[in-house]
């Protein structure tokens, strides 16, 4: 079994960009997973200028909903690939507006999706637990499932590690 790795941040702390490198240097091929939707022009910019920095090499799977279908599908393959997922925040996103029993289904099937993948794996997600509370309702709702999804998925990994300002700190090896 190959490194299971999850990299927690805040916005614009380098994350992104940490869970590149690491796969990149997984020494297999890599998935970029990408869970983002472009609901408008300023995400839709920001997804270009990600698959801009992405080496030419790597394969891509974009998947807002069913993300444990596609570790399943490449679970699947002879020598499974390094799968870099970019966001669990993002992801989360997408199941809240599907409905409860989407987010509850896809969550459990993602987590255990984890714990079976036999390639590489490096999980990218927000930390939200060190800000201020929601005003609303929804917000609260968000970081409250984000947390838990960011406490289980720490539990599955083999490293949990936190950029901050670009630097990674190890909060688990």
């Amino acid at each position: 079994m190959k490194t299971r790795t999850l990299v927690l941040g805040g916005i614009r702390s380098g994350k992104t960009a940490l869970a590149e490198r690491l796969a990149g240097a997984e020494g297999s091929g890599v998935v970029y997973v990408a869970t983002a939707t472009a609901g408008d022009a300023e995400m839709a910019a920001r997804i270009r200028r990600h698959q801009g920095l992405r080496p030419a090499g790597w394969g891509l799977q974009e998947e807002p909903l069913q993300l444990a279908g596609v570790l399943a599908v490449e679970g699947g393959k002879e020598g499974p690939p390094c799968l870099l997922i970019d966001c669990m925040s993002l992801w989360l996103s997408n199941l809240l507006h599907a409905g409860d029993d989407v987010l509850t289904a896809q969550k459990s099937a993602f987590l255990d999706a984890v714990a079976g993948y036999t390639g590489a794996l490096v999980i990218v997600s927000n930390e939200v637990g060190l800000g201020t509370i929601g005003m609303d309702p929804l917000t609260r709702r968000f970081c409250d499932e984000l947390g838990w999804l960011n406490q289980a998925l720490a539990q599955r990994c083999d490293r949990v590690l936190m950029s901050v300002a670009g630097l990674p700190l190890t909060l688990k090896d």
